[in-house]
Order: C-alpha cells, then structure tokens, then sequence
C-alpha cells in the first residue's frame, strides 16, 4: 500500500474508532444522564403512556389514573379527596414536575425502578406494557378525616404519631389544595398551579404545615423543661414544691418578672400543679437554673436541631436556639427563638407516652410490586431516648393531670386514659398578632398507647381574648384519638 492510501486507512480507521468510543460513552456512561434529562421529551412521553401505580391508605388507592384529551401524554394522575391527602401524597404533574410521595417514590410508582427487576422481566416475556408498583402508607383514613375535617377553615395542622412504632397516622395542613387540578398540561392546569403558589395566594396552600411550618410550641414545651429537669436531678418528686418565687425576674436583666398567665397557684409549686396550670415562672426558672446547654442536649434528645428527619418527606428542622440566659429562660417555656414543627411535637408525646423511647417516624409501610410482591417492608427502629422510663411514667402522670382537671380539659375522652399539654405562644413583635393555638396529647388503653398526636392552628375567626390551646386545638386532637381508637378500648 502506497504512503497516501495507507495515510487515509489509518485516518478513517481513527474515526471509525472515535465513533465506536462515542457510541460507547453515550450508551453506557450518559445513559442515565440522557433518560432523566428534563428536555428527554421521549422519556416524558414514555412515563405517561401507561397509568401510573397507586398511594394506599387503609387497603385503598388515594390516587389514580385518567386518558388525557390530547397531546402527547396518554394518562395523567388523579387524587381522590387530593386536598385531604395533599400532604401525604403532593402531587404529580405533567407540567410542573413532583414533589413528597409521588417524587420520592416515582420509580417505584412509575415502574423503572430496580425493585420491579422480576416484574418488569415478566412483562418482557409476555409482551405486557410496564406498570408501575405501589407504595402502601401507614395512615389511617378515620384520623386523617378526623383531623382536616376538625382543622376546617381554619389555618393550621395535625400530625399524629403511633408512639409504639413511629408510623404516622394522619398528616392534615390547611388551608390546602387539590393536586388533580394541574396534574395535566392545558392552559387550565397552569391557571390552577399559578393560583397556588404563595405570591398568589397568601394562604399558602401548597405549604406542608404538619412538616415544613415550624411554630413557637408555647407552653407545650414546658414538656421537654420538665423533663430537662428530671433527667438533670434539678428535681424528682413531682409532688414536691419546686423553688420558684413569685415575682420571679429573668436572669441578666434590669428586674424584668416573667409573669404567669391569670391568677394561678404559681409560687413555690410542684411541677405536677406547675404542668396543671401552666406556669411560666416555675419552667422558665427551671430553663435558667438548668442553663442553655443542658435544655439545649435535651431537646435535641427529643429530635430539636436535626435537620435530616425524613418520613421519608423531610420535615423542617426545629430550633432549640443556643441563647443568652433570659433567651434561655424565654425559650424555656416555648417562646424566644424556640420553633418546632407539628410533627416534632407529636414526636415529643410520642416519646413521652412510649416509656421514654422516641421511634422514628415514618409514614411508608411497604412498596409493592404490580403483582403484589413487596419488594421493601419498614422495620421501626428507635430514633432515641430522651427519658428515663421512671421519668417517663412521671410525665406521663403530669400530663394525665393537665387533661383530668387542668387547662386541657376538653381533651378528655370516656374511659380512656389521654395526658395533654395545652399552649397558647405569642406571636409577632409584642405579641401584637394573633397567638398560635397548641394542645399535645396522648390516648392510653388496657392495649397500649396506639396515638399520640400535636394539633397547632395558626389562625382563625376566633376573636383574640378567646384563643387558646384548650379551646380550639384540644376537641380538634380528642376526634382524631378517637378516631385512631375506635374499635381498640
């Protein structure tokens, strides 16, 4: 071969090879870069051109699938009471992407993922389309019910926990929204997601309160100080006068008192009539006696400062702040730079209720093939233990207190044993703003602890002089406990 003909061998050789290389490098190393790129129209079409596997609750499918009209995309999701469920599933659109359960758990829900190797094998061989599996949740359909439709119209959210567990039982935020109203592409979908969002809509209802809203938690924090300070030894007997006089200043300050609300028995008293009444004095002097590193350790105990709680929807980190000491004091009884989400504090009952153990809350049970192989089974596992089960069962005794013949009266439910802890925490710049109504509880039977639940409403049409916890989030939390009771006394 002649010096140029073997020149232009060797060129066409080198690109053949650069072409084989190429091949190679977008088929197995770009591969999945490609099929997830957002502009992969194909694999778009691909994902909608079959219905799309189901969120259960109770043994039934919240979700659905429906034709489009027209366009490219065959099927859309549908949501059965969508805005009821909204803050458990979220939502799937064909225009505005996904987010909470139908994102986190797409490739299950969708049919691609890895889990559904056998299935996917199967309809392989028999010529069948792909079908996505289900992912099964640990909610409870009479609670859920139970807590929306006890939220209303009102602005707010319950989370309820079984303390046993961790599984979540009910997940309710309102104001909220219905997930089928843009889960297509038209003109019309846009209009509804664009009515959503919050610079539209100061209400806000695609936000998740039960697990993205952090609150003040008031005086349902005076929980965790009690506990700072059995598991510190400031105090054991929970029938012993505490040292806390009447007025009491905050520390560092020139003689400012920290006032108790009305007039209550507040001086010098037990932290079993201190839970009762809900005095500032007595758990404010507690946080400041105990320091900001000590109540700061416990309440993270509790799951406070943890920015990775996933159910598996993150929740919002709630703060215990590291503060000067009259912050501390302030943070003591809820207030200050204290904030925590719904779901912490049916968190902290939870742990409370469940002997002092705090199990990890979840609220996907099992992910399901489409031939109805689980392919993933949730095993609970303890998040932590921020009591002592001695100290528990004295809170226990405390909170008992509070709904048998104290401020959380309107908890109570007929032959049940239920501990609660109210809060009214102030809101806005001298608490000039509405306050946040709170009431955290627990339901007790000869079977065990099955609820423990955290009710917050944030606002309302109830005038001022008449918001507080006992009122307005208590009868909200007794219906979801006896929801979540029914058929177990």
């Amino acid at each position: 071969m002649n010096k140029p003909l073997r020149r232009v061998a060797i060129f066409c050789g080198l690109l053949v090879l650069s072409l084989l290389i190429r091949v190679n490098w977008v088929q197995f190393v770009q591969a999945d870069e490609l099929k997830n790129d957002t502009h992969n129209r194909r694999v778009a079409i691909e994902r909608y051109s079959q219905p799309r596997g189901n969120i259960i609750v109770g043994g039934k499918a919240i979700t659905g699938s429906t034709t489009n009209d027209s366009g490219d995309f065959k099927y859309k999701r549908t949501y059965k009471d969508g805005a009821m469920w909204a803050p458990v599933t979220g939502y799937a659109s064909q225009a505005f992407g996904s987010n909470q359960l139908e994102k986190l758990n797409d490739s299950i829900l969708s049919g691609t993922d890895d889990k559904l190797f056998f299935s996917r094998t199967v309809d392989m061989f028999t010529g069948d389309k792909q079908k996505g599996g289900d992912v099964v949740t640990t909610l409870n359909p009479k609670a859920q019910k139970a807590a929306y439709d006890g939220l209303g119209k009102s602005k707010g959210a319950v989370a309820a926990i079984n303390p046993e567990t961790g599984a979540i039982l009910a997940l309710a935020s309102t104001p909220s929204y219905d997930p089928s109203t843009f889960a297509g592409m038209s003109d019309k979908d846009a209009k509804a997601y664009n009515g959503l969002l919050k610079q539209n809509n100061p209400d806000d209802p695609m936000l998740n309160r039960a697990l993205r809203q952090t609150y003040p938690p008031g005086s349902t924090f005076k929980v965790v100080t009690a506990a700072a300070a059995l598991e510190n030894g400031l105090y054991s007997d929970i029938n012993a006068k505490t040292d806390s006089p009447l007025p009491w200043y905050l520390p560092d300050t020139a003689h400012q008192p920290l006032n108790n609300e009305g007039n209550i028995p507040c001086e010098n008293a037990s932290l079993k009539e201190a839970l009762r009444w809900s005095c500032n004095t007595v758990f404010g002097k507690i946080s400041a006696d105990l320091g900001n590193k000590k109540m700061k350790a416990e309440a993270e105990k509790f799951g406070f400062n943890n920015a990775e709680v996933d159910t598996p929807v993150r929740a919002a980190e709630s703060v215990y702040p590291t503060d000067n000491r009259p912050q501390n004091a302030m943070a003591g009884i809820g207030q200050a730079s204290n904030r925590a989400t719904p779901l912490q504090m049916a968190m902290i009952t939870s742990a409370i209720a469940n002997g002092g153990k705090l199990m990890k809350p979840y609220m996907v049970d099992q992910l399901v093939a489409p031939n109805l192989n689980v392919v993933q089974q949730h095993t609970p596992e303890a998040m932590s233990r921020p009591l002592k089960p001695e100290n528990a069962q004295k809170l226990q005794e405390m909170m008992e207190g509070v709904v048998k013949n104290g401020t959380g009266t309107n908890g109570q439910i007929d032959g049940v044993t239920v501990g609660g802890k109210t809060g009214t925490a102030q809101h806005g710049e001298n608490n000039k703003d509405n306050p946040y109504a709170w009431f955290i509880s627990y339901a007790k039977t000869s079977k065990g602890t099955p609820v423990a639940v955290a009710v917050v409403i944030e606002g309302s049409d109830t005038l001022r002089g008449d918001i507080a916890g006992g009122k307005l989030a208590a009868p909200i939390a007794k219906k979801v406990m006896e929801a979540v009771l029914d058929g177990k006394k």
